[in-house]
């Protein structure tokens, strides 16, 4: 398989420990005994063989698929890095994605990828359909988007105008 897709789910170091990856789509059950799953894979280009993000479902064992999101590589910044060394911007072809090559099994298409912020996308997700399924091992850290206040406009006294 020349994806390394268990490699990659292996890099993201998931929590779950009912899990497996089969293909190269990673599934779990967050939360043992309860009728939701999860399933993690790889988000297509229009090219065949080419990933621009991951896929990630909540499914129900008997009414399927119940909510899905696509995890966008540019948006967590996973191949920045790799872009920027190769000197690579927004408008390159192949811009924070990744290609496979059935060809050459021993290349890893991904290599170089930062997963970190994947990971708290993926752990946002969870923490949304699963509660309580995910084990944090380090503190928690504020989620989402902060805001910040703006300084009040200072008032200005002048003429009132009457109708």
């Amino acid at each position: 398989m020349a994806l390394h897709a268990r490699k990659f789910f292996v890099e993201l170091k998931l929590p779950f420990t009912d899990s497996a990856v089969i293909g190269d789509v990673y599934y779990a059950i967050p939360m043992p005994g309860g009728p939701l799953r999860l399933r993690i894979d790889f988000s297509p280009t229009i090219y065949a063989g080419g990933y621009d993000g991951l896929r990630i479902a909540a499914i129900h064992q008997d009414r399927g698929e119940l909510d899905a999101t696509i995890l966008w590589f540019t948006e967590y910044k996973t191949f920045d890095h790799r872009d920027s060394t190769q000197g690579r911007n927004p408008h390159n072809s192949g811009y924070g994605t990744f290609r496979e090559f059935r060809d050459r099994p021993d290349w890893v298409p991904w290599n170089g990828a930062h997963t970190n912020a994947l990971r708290d996308a993926i752990e946002q997700y969870t923490c949304v359909w699963f509660p309580g399924a995910w084990k944090a091992s380090s503190p928690r850290r504020a989620v989402g988007r902060t805001t910040q206040n703006a300084p009040a406009r200072p008032s200005t006294r002048g003429p009132s105008r009457t109708h």
